[in-house]
């Protein structure tokens, strides 16, 4: 950006603001430009990955300049969501919506007249009401931003008709500077978003795709309830999104969850919605681990401790499948994205794509599936298809961060496979005069007795039953590879007829090697690969029992206290003062004073209860390290009294209870003595098999990765005697 686009905002103090309303002290990639930008009055189109600060750009310029930004926003659970973040920072925002009863609704209006708030959200719909654009032109608005602003695109993944009027405040307030944001939009999407709000030389700014922190992973799809079981197992108390195609399943899926212990509840268009706002309020405040969800729940939803997300059954284009991912991991700590993909789910797409009204409809939408399906099977980095999809780059051929980069599927000569389906389709062709399908084409090749084979008398063709050492779904999946390996094309069509193409008809002529991926399976889990925070998990855990009940006394979601982010790094500098207690990422002036006092007084008390346990003051991404096992400090008198009863003969379970303490404190204070160098007999807290399966988990990870070692462990164990072991480990090596 050239220095004519930012001289009329340049001493806008905007890193002060930054710091003192949000806690940041730098820019995400972007946000500055485009805050300056809307400063000096500029249209802007801003494409920013989910958790990439879209919303930033809009609440920082509404602090920087005098008046009121408007915000249109398509869901009412947004609206709350974020307004609630921006008061607890201490920002004047409010929202006008239906969730309101008459008085408070009057309320808040007399508010924005009085110019009592900076922001303030509506929906298109209500906005656009004869009364509301009244309103507008005595409201002294100076910024208008449409979020999700790829909804008033035919092409989007999203499209909703009422975001077409908004082009009607164009019309009617010329000077109004327009900033359009969203999260997922192919170029043709940008584009439709410039011309339908008829955007005047809108500077457009597009960040990249890539989620560095998210994993991605497809399985296929076997027996999909105890996938999901598995898989939160190696999830302990994380919150997670698992979506699904019908809201019937969303129930039965949740059902079974809960029948094994874990929290979930569903969420889809059919509950009542007092329903919906129930369990969307649980899960915000981490009351419920999980989510079954149809496509319904999550558009906006600001949760940054989504630690999974789990697509239950094939989403219906990329860009669905990249928002839904995008929910996990906002707040920049590792995640995980884990589709579970059968190619019978294409046929429950199909049948949607064969009811939809429109022929060009109908087209896009197979398009858009064949590209998903392609987007399952390839054997290449995902990362890379995946924004390559939006016109993305990633400069490297293996992310590191997915499966198949992590797992490498084996490969196989398939050359005599191509020429077998090839030949088939080439005959068909050539004896009937006309082309057919995918499945037909397998039909015949695996011999199927069906009418269309009997009426077209396939079954006297010299290919039918060739190919019975296959099954279907195998040849179904070699078929698809050679699709998008380019010797094969399907069309878009109803029928969508499989054609040679020019490079398949070459080969036919010259044959040469063509070497194909094995399928996909269900894949053993490995040990999650990506870093993490390093951090006292012991610490870590009270304080995120503090933000709770911080956040219920104020009936807010957890994470308007403080993000995950912000607790990791508090249990890993724990920091003494409110000094060092500024340093931690999100905590801003409006947070030092209304919480600092509590979270730094558990901090202390932890600190003074466990002097032998803490990290380095410098505040890394790493993998976790151990804790510093040195010299430590002489017991204090409550863990000498600990040690005391252990050394005759108690368990740690009756000095809990006796000392009215949780069995956790115990064990750290049993850990602190052997820091000391007390003699404590591991054999009566841990019995031989236990002290081998810890050790063979460490020895996996290493005695410095604890979250490693609990992950591999499960519920078996708690950390406090994981620790415990290590402390131990430590001192004998």
């Amino acid at each position: 950006m050239n220095s004519s686009q930012t001289h009329k905002s340049k001493q806008v103090p905007l890193l002060a603001l930054l710091k003192e309303h949000f806690g940041f002290t730098s820019f995400r990639p972007l946000q500055e430009e485009i805050i300056r930008d809307a400063l000096a009055g500029k249209d802007v189109v801003a494409l920013l990955p989910t958790g990439g600060g879209k919303s930033l750009c809009y609440q920082l310029p509404a602090l920087a300049k005098p008046g009121l930004t408007l915000v249109v926003s398509p869901l009412i659970a947004l609206m709350k969501d974020q307004v609630d973040a921006l008061q607890a920072n201490g920002i004047a925002a409010t929202f006008l919506n239906s969730s309101l009863s008459a008085q408070e609704f009057q309320a808040r209006l007399r508010g924005v007249y009085h110019g009592d708030y900076r922001l303030l959200y509506m929906a298109p719909e209500r906005l656009m009401l004869p009364e509301s654009l009244n309103d507008l032109q005595k409201w002294q608005v100076n910024l208008l931003a449409i979020d999700e602003a790829h909804c008033i695109s035919e092409w989007g993944h999203d499209f909703r008709p009422e975001y077409r009027r908004l082009v009607e405040l164009r019309e009617r307030f010329p000077s109004l500077p327009i900033m359009a944001l969203t999260a997922t939009a192919t170029g043709r999407v940008r584009d439709d978003i410039s011309t339908l709000l008829k955007l005047r030389n809108p500077t457009s700014y597009v960040a990249s795709f890539n989620r560095p922190n998210l994993t991605y992973r497809v399985q296929g799809k076997a027996n999909p309830v105890e996938q999901v079981l598995a898989f939160l197992r190696t999830q302990p108390q994380e919150s997670g999104i698992v979506y699904c195609q019908s809201r019937k399943t969303t129930e039965l899926l949740a059902e079974r969850l809960q029948t094994q212990g874990i929290k979930a509840r569903p969420y889809h268009a059919g509950l009542t919605p007092e329903e919906r706002t129930r369990h969307q309020e649980l899960f915000l405040r981490d009351d419920v681990q999980v989510i079954c969800a149809t496509i319904a729940f999550g558009m906006g939803i600001n949760k940054p401790n989504v630690r999974f997300v789990i697509h239950y059954d094939l989403p219906k284009n990329l860009e669905s499948y990249y928002q839904e991912t995008g929910r996990a991991g906002r707040d920049g700590l590792p995640s995980e994205c884990v589709l579970l993909f059968s190619a019978g789910d294409t046929v429950k797409q199909q049948r949607f794509i064969n009811e939809k009204p429109g022929i060009q409809e109908q087209q896009i939408a197979r398009t858009q599936l064949q590209q998903m399906v392609h987007y399952a099977e390839c054997p290449t980095c995902r990362r890379v298809e995946l924004l390559q999809y939006f016109g993305d780059t990633y400069t490297s051929t293996n992310c590191g961060g997915c499966d198949n980069c992590l797992s490498p599927r084996d490969t196989f000569d398939g050359t005599e496979i191509a020429e077998t389906l090839l030949s088939c389709i080439e005959t068909i062709y050539d004896t009937s005069g006309f082309s057919v399908g995918l499945n037909h084409v397998i039909a015949v090749l695996t011999g199927a007795n069906t009418e269309k084979i009997r009426r077209w008398r396939h079954d006297q063709l010299p290919m039918y039953g060739q190919g019975k050492a296959h099954s279907r779904p195998a040849w179904a999946a070699m078929a698809r590879e050679l699709i998008r390996l380019g010797y094969l094309r399907q069309a878009t069509e109803a029928f969508s007829v499989l054609e040679i193409t020019e490079q398949g008809r070459a080969f036919t002529q010259e044959r040469h090697t063509i070497m194909l991926t094995t399928p996909i399976s269900e894949p053993s889990r490995k040990a999650q690969s990506t870093e993490e925070m390093a951090h006292d998990e012991s610490l870590f855990a009270r304080l995120r029992q503090l933000r709770k009940t911080l956040a219920d006394e104020r009936d807010v979601p957890a994470y308007v206290i403080f993000s995950d982010v912000a607790l990791r790094q508090m249990a890993q500098d724990y920091p003494a003062n409110e000094q060092e207690f500024l340093r931690i990422s999100g905590v801003g002036t409006r947070k030092m004073k209304e919480f600092g006092a509590d979270f730094l007084a558990t901090i202390a008390e932890y600190v003074e209860n466990n002097p032998g346990q803490h990290f380095s003051n410098t505040s890394t991404v790493s993998s976790p390290r151990a804790p510093m096992l040195g010299k430590a400090k002489p017991l204090n008198e409550t863990t000498q009294e600990t040690l005391r009863l252990f050394q005759r003969g108690f368990s740690v379970e009756h000095i809990a209870k006796q000392r009215k303490l949780a069995t956790s404190t115990i064990y750290g204070h049993l850990e602190q003595a052997i820091q000391t160098g007390e003699p404590i007999d591991i054999n009566r807290l841990l019995t031989a098999t236990q002290q081998t399966e810890i050790s063979e988990a460490f020895s996996q990870t290493g005695l410095a990765n604890l979250t490693g070692a609990k992950e591999l462990l499960g519920e078996l164990y708690d950390y406090s005697q994981l620790r415990l072991f290590r402390a131990l480990q430590a001192k004998m090596s």
